[in-house]
């Protein structure tokens, strides 16, 4: 049985707990490995190389930062299909998901590159007589990042790139579901020359969580999950002091207005929805069918599911590949009973898909006539069930979206340049689609919802991930002008 372990102060290092959890191959749910769960005493020993690396890798010049981002993100390029084929046998995407998750990583390493440029401070020459004030950007010291198990390489690298580009030590704590691409990574950062003790891994489950919330040395925490948990982290992370960013759940709108293109329309919507199978935060939930588009729409959608290949992971025909567990399955498949439904109806039931499987399957599933107030609309389902709901106007699909607690993304679909641009000034989330159904920014920009898909003000990656990883001083200062001998002879007046 393969053994995954923690990565500290530059090497793996055993667990001590005694605790293990098991790591699967979704598509053949078979274990394959055990993954050690970290003490708090493990947490320590990882904070602590963290903290003596610190004082030397703040004081790392910025083009030397650069340089080693730069080799990591060329060695991760090289190594891109090692990392997509490890994801794939302990997350279960298929290999076109695990490629583009990898490529989405890469971006973040590119953007931290910038570093000499995105610590640039401020300066404002002779605000007064005599006075000059000029900010400076100081590192937080020790980030931790808690990571979910939809994007094992792609989230951590939202988190790492900039922490580390902006002189911080940074600690990952993966999901145990899948924790090899941390192991991953973290060879890759020490072959691009980052100095040990720079990047650490603790393998753990909720007691490395508490401990790293706890811990007086880690300044800052870094989260993407659920909404229960994003809560917690927030409201414990900052009761103890820290700086927090907290990203929770979804339940993103994909509204299609009837001057849309329906054959568009419903190709976004089947890969918005059952792309890594449903288990991504920014995956179309919910189709908002306005006045006569509906029907069309609903029967578009039902014609290309029927060209999904659901198989396994390591198959190159498979289109949609396994949920993480068999836990999982259940829970997703409880959307479809009657009790969940109220009066909506069941068109593709996926549940068929996985009945003579062994692995952890459930196949895209479309409901039709979904109401507001029935358990499959209210509740972020992380899987491959795309929800119908039809609405008779803009204005009550406008409505339905601001109206749901959560408020990551929404996207519109329609050939109206003003009914777009209206949409995007109506719909109360975080970021916007226009005939783009999962709208993900660049790295440049910062990836974040509102409501209760984020805790804080803190977004991921981009801008606001420096400053998040950043502490910023200004200073004001006041200098005699300078006497005539002292300018005519060359020297300074003052030392």
């Amino acid at each position: 049985m393969k053994q995954i372990s923690h990565w500290i102060d530059g090497r793996v290092v055993a667990g001590e707990s005694g605790r293990v959890a098991p790591v699967n191959d979704p598509s053949r749910g078979e274990q394959t490995a055990e993954v050690d769960l970290a003490s708090p005493k493990e947490v320590d020993n990882a904070v602590a190389s963290a903290v003596a690396a610190a004082p030397g890798w703040s004081a790392t010049g910025l083009s030397r930062r650069a340089e080693i981002i730069f080799r990591m993100r060329e060695l991760l390029d090289g190594s891109r299909n090692k990392l997509a084929s490890l994801i794939s046998a302990e997350h279960g995407k298929v290999a076109a998901d695990a490629d583009g998750e990898v490529a989405r990583g890469l971006e973040n390493l590119e953007f931290a590159c910038g570093v000499p440029h995105l610590l640039k401070g401020s300066y404002s020459a002779h605000v007064s007589p005599g006075i000059d004030v000029h900010s400076v950007l100081h590192p937080i010291g020790v980030a931790a990042g808690i990571t979910p198990f939809n994007f094992p390489a792609m989230v951590p690298l939202w988190m790492m790139a900039n922490a580390i580009a902006c002189g911080n030590c940074f600690l990952l704590k993966p999901s145990e579901r899948d924790p090899s691409a941390s192991l991953f990574l973290a060879d890759l950062w020490q072959g691009a020359g980052l100095p040990d003790g720079v990047f650490n891994v603790v393998q753990g489950d909720r007691v490395a969580v508490d401990r790293l919330l706890e811990h007086p040395l880690v300044g800052a925490i870094s989260f993407v999950g659920s909404t229960s948990v994003a809560r917690r982290v927030y409201e414990v992370g900052c009761r103890n002091g820290k700086r927090v960013q907290a990203l929770g759940g979804a339940k993103n709108h994909m509204v299609v207005l009837p001057d849309a293109d329906i054959d568009v329309a419903a190709g976004a919507a089947v890969s918005a929805a059952y792309g890594s199978a449903g288990e991504r935060c920014m995956a179309v939930s919910v189709v908002v069918a306005v006045g006569s588009v509906a029907d069309s729409l609903v029967d578009a959608i039902c014609q290309r599911i029927l060209e999904i290949v659901v198989g396994r992971s390591d198959d190159p025909a498979s289109m949609l590949g396994p949920l993480i567990t068999a836990e999982h399955v259940q829970r997703v498949g409880g959307y479809l009973e009657p009790e969940s439904l109220g009066a909506a109806k069941v068109v593709v039931d996926g549940r068929l898909v996985g009945a003579d499987r062994s692995g952890f399957f459930l196949g895209p599933t479309l409901v039709d006539h979904v109401a507001p107030g029935s358990r499959i609309y209210d509740e972020e389902i992380f899987g491959p069930v795309l929800s119908v709901v039809r609405v008779e106007s803009y204005e009550d699909a406008v409505s339905l979206i601001n109206s749901s607690a959560y408020a990551n993304g929404a996207a519109i679909f329609t050939r109206d340049g003003g009914a777009a641009r209206r949409f995007e000034a109506d719909a109360e989330v975080g970021m916007i689609g226009v005939n783009v159904p999962i709208p993900v920014p660049v790295s440049h920009f910062s990836f974040g919802g509102w409501k209760a898909s984020l805790f804080g003000d803190a977004r991921m990656y981009g801008p606001d991930g420096i400053r998040f990883y950043t502490r910023e001083k200004v200073v004001t200062s006041r200098w005699p002008e300078p006497s005539v001998s002292a300018i005519e002879l060359g020297f300074p007046q003052h030392r």
